[in-house]
């Protein structure tokens, strides 16, 4: 079966947050491994798809033409809170730095060139926010810092699918990929906004031309 990927450059800074910081040094820490290198988990990039998903259903509801895009989305998504048994036909991993250049930077980290501390600091930024109050002055002790994953950093997931994949279903993917901006924590308050691509198994980019088929189903 072809294997799909899911992929997505930051246009601003994003923290993948993990949930918790680092004492004396940041509140809010990214997810990364142990060579340094920041990742968003499957899980939660499937969540975000799921939820644009949701609102082009919405959307389409509204116009009267949700068809059977519904049972579509149930294939491939799932529903929400759903079991094991219950979970869809697609699988997302991990996004992380292209392939080539995560080898290379492993392999640095390994041969002791550079170290975790070193990749994750090249790749991020510490920010730090404060609260102000109803006069314009910082809330006392308000003040928090984070760790932001810089502009321009490229991700990529790679999609599997439990059964081959019709033209329906990428339809529906492109749409969902191309509505989806942002991710990370602070997205509703202008972090993580970016740009994604859905590729094929030969990294093509496939999006604009399954949107079509998208649009062309939606409008006949």
């Amino acid at each position: 079966m072809p294997a799909y990927k899911l992929q997505f450059e930051l246009r601003s800074a994003a923290t993948f947050g993990r949930g918790d910081g680092v004492a004396g040094l940041v509140d809010e820490e990214v997810e990364h491994d142990t060579d340094g290198l920041p990742f968003l988990r499957g899980r939660t990039l499937k969540g975000l798809l799921a939820e644009e998903c949701a609102n082009l259903l919405y959307a389409l509801e509204l116009q009267g033409r949700a068809d059977n895009w519904h049972q579509i989305a149930y294939r491939v998504f799932g529903s929400p809170g759903s079991t094991t048994e219950d979970t869809g036909t697609l699988r997302v991993g991990d996004a992380r730095l292209p392939e080539p250049l995560r080898l290379a930077i492993k392999m640095s980290v390994s041969k002791g060139d550079l170290t975790a501390d070193e990749v994750l600091e090249s790749l991020t930024a510490i920010r730090r926010q404060t609260s102000m109050n109803e006069y314009g002055a910082p809330e006392k002790g308000s003040l928090r810092s984070l760790r932001v994953v810089l502009p321009g950093t490229v991700f990529e997931a790679t999609l599997d699918f439990a059964e081959a994949p019709d033209d329906q279903t990428l339809a529906l993917l492109a749409a969902c990929t191309l509505a989806w901006r942002r991710a990370g924590s602070g997205r509703n308050r202008g972090r993580g906004r970016l740009q994604a691509w859905l590729l094929d198994s030969n990294d093509v980019d496939i999006t604009e031309h399954y949107f079509r088929v998208f649009a062309g189903k939606v409008v006949s």
